[in-house]
């Protein structure tokens, strides 16, 4: 197929031998097929800000490290620079977070660089050699439905053992390979320590995996890995072979309104006396 114009830089320096096909255009990019050294992997093309439909960046960014006091700044102020920076930040994390989540045993894409605002990585394959499909064009029984679903909360527990959020998982964006899933789609991965948005992020992932699952196996349905996950991490108990029940503890305390009252009883007294006195 013609090389689209923003592969071309990629083509004319030989990091891209030859552009096969298209395989998706979604909200955050365009993915193509390519052969790349002798290899078929993905080429991940970006959007521009204004041509993207994921509108929430600003919950993702909060906590992201940026090179300097003067792209902060511009970055603060919006300038031309400053959005040209935030767009450097938000696509550069994608690559940080897919070494980080590898080194970490997180099934993910294996990346290969990234340059001019491509990012190329390894292609997920079936087990005929096809691009691999969605999570979500499959249907499961229920007994494989529960280890899938098993499978990818443990996913979750290693990228929050890792420091990161994916913060946008569902199973749009898990991809069913030779070798079972892999977690797609990472520019807007947060850091679970800086971001306050971070839990609930990480429990709507969890909410999303479940629910998709619990379609299948309905004990699914229920649960609170996302509670139970977030609770062990914020106590600092959670490692990559924690066993979860998918339950947490009630709050069994019943709220003492009776003492509450009275220490509204006394401020109120002890306001009425000082007006006595002024």
């Amino acid at each position: 197929m013609k090389i689209p114009k923003r592969l071309e830089s990629l083509f004319d320096e030989g990091l891209v031998d030859e552009v096969v096909r298209q395989l998706m255009s979604g909200k955050e990019a365009t993915v193509y097929m390519v052969r790349s050294r002798g290899e078929i992997r993905c080429a991940k093309v970006y959007k521009e800000a204004h041509q993207r439909s994921f509108r929430q960046s600003v919950l993702y960014q909060e906590g992201r490290k940026v090179r300097g006091s003067r792209q902060a700044r511009a970055m603060g102020k919006r300038t031309k620079f400053g959005r040209k920076e935030q767009e450097s930040v938000w696509q550069s994390a994608e690559v940080a977070a897919l070494y980080k989540l590898a080194d970490a045993g997180v099934r993910v894409p294996k990346p290969y660089g990234f340059f001019d605002g491509v990012l190329i990585m390894e292609m997920v394959a079936d087990e005929y050699g096809d691009a691999a499909p969605r999570l979500n064009d499959l249907a499961f029984e229920p007994e494989d439905a529960v280890v899938y679903h098993d499978f990818l909360i443990n996913q979750i527990v290693r990228m929050l053992c890792a420091g990161l959020v994916h913060g946008d998982l569902s199973e749009f964006n898990v991809l069913v390979g030779e070798e079972g899933p892999v977690i797609i789609d990472l520019p807007q991965a947060v850091d679970a320590a800086a971001n306050h948005n971070a839990r609930m992020m990480l429990e709507r992932d969890v909410a999303n995996m479940t629910a998709y699952f619990a379609q299948f196996a309905p004990e699914l349905h229920g649960t609170q890995y996302g509670k139970e996950i977030w609770g062990l991490f914020d106590r600092g108990e959670l490692h990559p072979a924690v066993v979860l029940t998918g339950r947490v503890a009630e709050e069994t305390a019943s709220a003492d309104v009776d003492g509450l009252m009275q220490e509204i009883e006394a401020v109120r007294q002890e306001y009425l006396e000082r007006m006595q006195y002024e």
